[in-house]
């Protein structure tokens, strides 16, 4: 099959929606399917609003058309709802082409507290966004809850994976600052809830791996945590295998990959009761939950990393390929009749 996939969000940006189309891309091609991912880096591009490291496709839609037509795809899937994601819906729906979606980042949580822009509005741009879609693909089961819940339809399951060969235990001597070693993986920017992390009252040292527009004004007022920056490959995985507990202080994530990283290297997690933690750790004793997120770290610190790596080994990448494979199908077998 030939898939051709459209994001605003590719290389090189770093982020969960990246390393999942990455992972999905080689996963898939490993089963025999061509793919083709469409990013920004194909086009002319603008900074995002208060994120000027990430790049907008600007009026892509000609350009889009020519790269989708030429790659002759049996199936369209729109992973972003951006401006490449607004051009391939509009090619689809000119060209009467079925086409799938996914539902990665939370707009509405994030735009909120950034803009003030009210999340019932950011919701109702989405679902008609998202209305045409024959398959909406959701990460989790709280995930495709909550949207079902706002009115979206045609949502199916397509979860994540973890390279449990790259994230795995390892010597815990890399720091040499107090323990416990409290980490955070991900991006530095307020909808990620990072002050809720360095501001917890707990013995350790706390972490931050990662970078974006809150970073510097984050370090000069937590001087007492360390932020490291972005790390990659094997040398992230050694910051993970480190660690004592992984504390993960977003409220707003649909699934979060970091979870799994972090388990995969047999660290327990401490985070809220929301979408993501709920569905990635669940009843598996390999993190803990709490609105209070101290209280979460404590647990954490109990809990033995050898659950945690048996949690992780049940998420591969091979298998959520073949599930938005699955997915996909019946859109290339409703194009051709």
């Amino acid at each position: 099959m030939r898939i051709a996939i459209v994001s605003d969000a590719a290389p090189p940006q770093v982020n969960g929606v990246v390393r999942t189309l990455n992972c999905t891309t080689t996963e898939l091609e490993k089963l025999g399917h061509a793919v083709r991912l469409i990013g920004p880096a194909e086009f002319a591009t603008v900074p995002a609003p208060s994120y000027p490291e990430i790049r907008l496709a600007l009026a892509p839609g000609w350009r889009l058309a020519k790269l989708i037509e030429t790659f002759a795809p049996d199936a369209i899937h729109i992973a972003t709802e951006g401006p490449l994601g607004y051009a391939a819906r509009k090619f689809c729906l000119r060209r009467g082409y079925p086409f799938t979606t996914a539902y990665h980042t939370r707009f509405p949580e994030y735009l909120e507290p950034r803009f003030g822009v009210p999340a019932a509005w950011t919701y109702s741009v989405l679902r008609r966004f998202h209305a045409p879609a024959r398959r909406i693909m959701v990460a989790t089961h709280s995930m495709e809850q909550e949207l079902a819940a706002r009115g979206f339809t045609n949502l199916v399951r397509w979860s994540r994976g973890v390279d449990v060969d790259l994230f795995r235990p390892g010597p815990k001597d890399s720091y040499p600052w107090p323990r416990p070693i409290l980490l955070y993986v991900g991006r530095v920017a307020v909808e990620k809830n990072i002050e809720a992390f360095l501001n917890l009252d707990v013995p350790g040292t706390k972490v931050v791996i990662g970078d974006g527009p809150q970073r510097r004004s984050l370090e000069a007022r937590y001087p007492q945590a360390r932020f490291l920056g972005k790390k990659s490959n094997g040398d992230l995985a050694r910051h993970y295998a480190a660690a004592d507990v992984f504390v993960f202080p977003s409220r707003t994530d649909t699934f979060g990959l970091v979870l799994l990283e972090a388990m995969a290297a047999g660290v327990p997690v401490a985070a809220y009761p929301v979408p993501g933690p709920l569905d990635v750790i669940g009843e598996s004793g390999a993190g803990a939950m709490s609105d209070d997120l101290g209280a979460a770290v404590e647990l954490a610190l109990r809990i033995d990393g050898a659950a945690c790596r048996t949690r992780a080994l049940g998420f591969s990448w091979e298998a959520s390929a073949r599930q938005f494979a699955a997915h996909v199908a019946p859109v290339v077998e409703a194009a051709v009749a």
